[in-house]
């Protein structure tokens, strides 16, 4: 189940593109496990190559609490993006909530300068549909 439209970021020419989709197969609702995947794709639209190295995510469930995740790279990977060059992968997340959202931070370095900078990820929901306030 898609989300809808898909969530956009620009900074310092990166384009951040993410979807997300709750996973009704891989969710149990009854034990208060959901489970979502996101599709992200990075362009350059910049002049510079670029080169992501860290990412850093807040993920806060419909309760609002909040899990930071912080580590290298993407699903493995340091990808470097020439100009007009873009990157996609998909991840994904659990919750004990039937809703909530996530942003982040994509932490990358110019490799010719060795100058960092950090690039926004939107805020973007994530939406199951057995979210209503229904009481157990």
């Amino acid at each position: 189940m898609a989300s809808g439209d898909p969530f956009t970021a620009v900074t310092n020419g990166i384009r951040v593109t993410v979807r997300s989709f709750y996973l009704a197969d891989q969710s149990q609702p009854e034990r208060g496990h959901y489970m979502w995947a996101y599709r992200v794709t990075i362009a350059n639209e910049g002049q510079r190559t670029v080169q992501l190295l860290k990412r850093t995510w807040l993920i806060t469930d419909a309760q609002g609490r909040t899990q930071r995740v912080h580590g290298d790279g993407v699903v493995g990977e340091q990808p470097v993006l020439e100009p007009g060059e873009s990157f996609e992968y998909t991840s994904g997340t659990p919750l004990s909530t039937p809703s909530g959202f996530m942003r982040g931070t994509y932490h990358m370095v110019v490799p010719l300068t060795g100058e960092r900078f950090d690039v926004a990820i939107p805020a973007f929901s994530l939406d199951s549909p057995h979210q209503g306030g229904r009481v157990h």
